[in-house]
């Protein structure tokens, strides 16, 4: 049982991280539109950490809802992958970091429709509709910003350059994430992974930007509590009130 709390737990992390990474750019979008966007995929992002955490705290029974999983663990508790952490930088780092992510959370959301568990099956078919427009949406804006201008095509290259090695991560399956598949429960790495590649190569071919080599060197280390300092500033901002005053409710 504490495996599956543990894999829950990755999968909220991973929504909670990137959503607030996201709150962060409320009203600093490039364009009106962009911006709602923005706050919208992140408030998606929010309402699936919700379901995740929920039931996580149900099945570990020790009394923890959502609000005291987000607000009352500490960095090395998170299991959220060293990708999302990374600092918003310029858009192009936003987007590429977004895109990334949605294109792994994708098809992975689209295999735990076909889960064993149905309550987590259930999750799935909630997000695939908000998850496949996630997807749409980043992989357009990869393309204007490679097929752009100079500047939005080197600034963007430059961003895949750097954030490459953190994108392999959510492939590196341990015993948390192969006990989930041997359950039935989550789908298999190389399935996600060879998807993954696929797509990746698809936009970035319409994008004119260059894919670094899929065997390239990969940082890991997040799933197991291992994170970066950027986490450490992401929780501080966003635990802020619940650590100064435990239990405040509006």
């Amino acid at each position: 049982m504490q495996t599956k709390v543990n894999y829950l737990l990755r999968l909220g992390d991973n929504a909670l991280i990137l959503s607030q990474q996201l709150c962060q750019l409320c009203g600093k979008g490039p364009a009106l539109e962009e911006d709602m966007a923005l706050t919208n995929v992140a408030l998606d992002l929010l309402g699936q950490t919700r379901l995740w955490y929920e039931y996580a705290g149900e099945l570990e029974g020790a009394g923890r809802d959502e609000d005291k999983l987000a607000y009352h663990r500490d960095a090395h508790d998170f299991k959220n992958c060293l990708l999302l952490e990374q600092p918003n930088g310029n858009y192009a780092d936003t987007m590429v970091r977004q895109f990334f992510f949605d294109a792994w959370h994708y098809f992975l959301i689209v295999g735990l429709t076909r889960s064993s568990d149905v309550r987590i099956s259930a999750i799935a078919e909630k997000s695939l509709k908000e998850v496949t427009y996630h997807l749409r949406r980043s992989g357009d804006l990869i393309v204007r910003l490679g097929d752009g201008t100079d500047v939005s095509h080197a600034k963007t290259q430059a961003a895949v350059n750097d954030l490459w090695m953190y994108s392999g991560e959510v492939f590196a399956y341990d015993a948390v994430d192969e006990a989930m598949v041997a359950e039935g429960v989550a789908p298999a790495a190389a399935d996600l992974r060879a998807q993954w590649l696929a797509h990746v190569a698809e936009i970035f071919a319409e994008a004119t930007l260059t894919m670094p080599p899929a065997d390239a060197w990969m940082q890991s280390g997040g799933k197991q509590g291992r994170h970066s300092e950027h986490l450490g500033y992401i929780l501080a901002e966003m635990q802020f009130l619940q650590r100064a005053y435990p239990g405040a409710t509006w």
